[in-house]
């Protein structure tokens, strides 16, 4: 069976197009991502822009067109963080019905954290008795979970959605290019107070990173370019080594980011929030390491559209 899933998110917009195995492991034949930044001023306006709506329309209707050319069998859309937190959907819900005949499922936090940790961890050689804290950066939410895996059915022992993202952070607290010292403290005291209560970090384990942020500066940090899904999935980062990462980014205005090797140029305004928010996590988990991965929500709902009837 083939089946593709789209994730309109807050930055980006992304496309998995699969084939489903009878073991139930999934093969990528197409695998897209487009940053629309559908949620931009939704922190300040709760509205979606027609701008932004316009963007990611545009994208839809590329990506519509790979979906017929692959001729698959089921589709799913889902719609996050901007679309729950955000009116003026009602133009972009009548496109996804147009081109690809369903509704835009707009998950809540919590299903979205259920299907990041099936599909964040795909591919990842995790045992079923393991304990794994995965995190997911979006755009205008991150996602905490901690469980173990276990297929269709992951035993979960924590589950929140926070309201600190790239973009949603980037616009509360930068103002200059490169940021100012006192930007970049507001940045790490937003991120470190919104996970205080976070629970400990299972013993023995290294937390999972899951989306672009933790992709880019992956990438960044390895020299990978151009960028390649199976080089980053899976690799180990060191947290003094992100630390350094970001800080170097910090440094550099957005033109001269985007330059750097392994940079997602339309990532460069955002990396910067995206990266502390990821190293207070880290820093609140006393974490050494960070596991990098390159799969996430669209992968859980492939496997979510390959086992139903």
């Amino acid at each position: 069976m083939r089946v593709a899933t789209i994730d309109i998110g807050t930055n980006a917009v992304l496309l998995l197009v699969a084939e489903s195995q009878p073991n139930g492991v999934l093969r990528a034949v197409a695998d897209r991502a487009t940053i629309t930044r559908l949620g931009e001023g939704v922190d300040r306006s709760r509205t979606l822009s027609p701008h932004a709506v316009n963007r990611t329309r545009i994208c839809l209707e590329a990506y519509a067109e790979l979906v017929r050319e692959f001729e698959v069998d089921r589709i799913a859309v889902v719609g996050t963080s901007a679309m729950r937190d955000a009116q003026g959907a009602e133009d972009l819900r009548a496109s996804v019905r147009a081109l690809f005949g369903v509704e835009v499922r707009v998950l809540s936090g919590s299903e979205e954290a259920r299907m990041t940790f099936e599909g964040g961890l795909d591919g990842l050689d995790f045992a079923f008795s393991t304990e794994v804290a995965l995190f997911d950066i979006g755009g205008g939410s991150t996602e905490v979970v901690l469980g173990r895996p276990g297929g269709s059915q992951p035993a979960l022992s924590y589950i929140e959605s926070f309201d600190v993202g790239s973009v949603r952070l980037t616009e509360r607290h930068v103002r200059s290019d490169p940021p100012a010292q006192a930007e970049l403290a507001a940045l790490a005291r937003s991120a470190s107070a919104a996970f205080a209560r976070v629970p400990d970090l299972p013993r023995g384990s290294t937390p999972v990173g899951v989306a672009g942020t933790v992709t880019t500066l992956a990438a960044v940090a390895f020299s990978i370019a151009p960028y390649v899904g199976a080089r980053v999935h899976g690799t180990v980062l060191p947290r003094e080594r992100l630390r350094q990462v970001v800080n170097d980014l910090a440094a550099l205005d957005v033109a001269s980011r985007r330059g750097v090797p392994g940079m997602e140029p339309n990532r460069a305004d955002v990396i910067v929030a995206g990266g502390y928010i990821a190293l207070a996590l880290l820093d609140h988990w006393h974490a050494d390491d960070l596991r990098v991965s390159d799969r996430g929500l669209r992968w859980g709902l492939a496997h979510e559209l390959g086992r139903a009837p």
